[in-house]
């Protein structure tokens, strides 16, 4: 009955009632739900207005993917708002799936429709199908309030029940979340990655979002591995069908840069140099380091970590470089008393190869003064290592 229910809540505020209350709450404070709850009730059923309130904190929560425009004319499930694609991401891959000539997607679990929305921004039809009747009605009614129902059909069914033929491309984003969270293992996915991936071998060109995490050898052998990060945050994987067999791609999101593997060995490690570049989180998931390495004429300061060193500063969008002016055995009594010399009290602490959490560093060693400094609690060589610096050409 509960889904039933949900169902219901969520036609109403598609009426005009609803759409009077969902404006009227546009940027409401959360902190304030309680009054503007029992004042909206006064005017309004009360079962409208909880649903009501529901949407708009949906809404805020969404705007981080969506951007506010767009958050705010969408609808939304709490499973939606949590699964969906960022829309950087989605629009990158729309683009990706357009310049190989598709101009047809079965989108399967497709959700609230994030994905859907950015195939058909890039021209590009779309079957969006969901299982869940509350989800495909959300999926519709975003077709509809972004202008995009004539390139959108969403279908309520089962996508293994899906056929597929009819169209130039397929896409499958697999449920990733149980009742007890996350899912780890791809063949628990809903559907099991063992069937999104024979779904993807039916059509020309295929994708399959797929969690960072993924083991490398559960990569089909005819798939092109792509990781994806946005603002230096890793956001998923995609197994690409129909593109380029064997690959592993990291791509970086907002600017589009992407670096290929060319299946190069993994590079010495070596001494600390002047610079440390920290790689992006989608070129080590890639294990694309080393192709790093070799641009910026590096090694490794552990053969377990997965930081570059170099004397020289060479920019490149794959890594954050530093420059390094202390290499220190660990010791939280000698960065304490390092800091208080330099007057440091703005400190940024990262760790790669380290037990110990920054907040207890920043607790322990008590940062004051005007200057700033990045600390990265590390590994060189197999030793416990702190290395003290700052971003490099600030």
């Amino acid at each position: 009955m509960g889904r039933v229910t949900d169902l219901a809540a969520f036609t109403a505020l598609l009426t005009p009632e609803g759409q009077t209350l969902l404006a009227a709450l546009r940027d409401y404070d959360p902190a304030q739900e309680l009054a503007v709850a029992s004042r909206l009730r006064r005017e309004h059923p009360a079962e409208l207005v909880s649903a009501a309130l529901g949407q708009a904190r949906l809404r805020q929560r969404a705007v981080a993917k969506f951007g506010a425009e767009d958050a705010h004319r969408m609808y939304f499930t709490p499973n939606g708002v949590e699964q969906s694609t960022r829309a950087t991401v989605g629009a990158y891959r729309a683009e990706r799936f357009r310049a190989l000539g598709v101009r047809s997607v079965a989108d399967l679990c497709g959700g609230i429709g994030g994905d859907a929305i950015a195939f058909a921004r890039a021209g590009i039809s779309v079957l969006a199908v969901d299982r869940d009747p509350l989800t495909a009605e959300a999926a519709r009614a975003n077709a509809a309030a972004l202008g995009l129902d004539g390139l959108i059909e969403v279908r309520c069914a089962d996508v293994t029940e899906i056929d597929t033929s009819p169209y130039d491309a397929v896409f499958v984003d697999p449920a990733r979340r149980g009742g007890r969270g996350r899912i780890f293992d791809p063949e628990a996915y809903s559907p099991p990655l063992s069937w999104a991936i024979e779904a993807a071998r039916t059509a020309p060109h295929a994708a399959l979002k797929i969690a960072p995490g993924v083991p490398h050898e559960a990569v089909p052998e005819d798939a092109e591995a792509e990781w994806i990060s946005d603002g230096g945050d890793v956001k998923e994987a995609v197994l690409w069908f129909g593109t380029a067999p064997g690959t592993r791609r990291a791509t970086l999101l907002p600017s589009g840069a992407t670096l290929t593997g060319r299946g190069l060995p993994d590079p010495a490690p070596r001494p600390v140099g002047r610079y440390l570049y920290e790689p992006d989180g989608a070129v080590i998931r890639a294990h694309l380091v080393a192709e790093v390495a070799e641009e910026l004429g590096g090694g490794l300061i552990d053969e377990t970590i997965a930081y570059i060193t170099a004397d020289a500063l060479t920019r490149t969008p794959y890594a954050a470089a530093y420059e390094i002016t202390d290499e220190l055995p660990f010791g939280l009594k000698k960065l304490k008393a390092l800091l208080r010399e330099r007057e440091v009290g703005t400190l940024t602490v990262k760790k790669r190869g380290s037990a110990v959490e920054p907040e207890e560093v920043r607790r322990r060693v008590k940062p004051k003064g005007p200057n700033a400094a990045t600390v990265f609690l590390t590994r060189v060589a197999g030793a416990p290592t702190m290395l003290i610096g700052a971003p490099a050409g600030r």
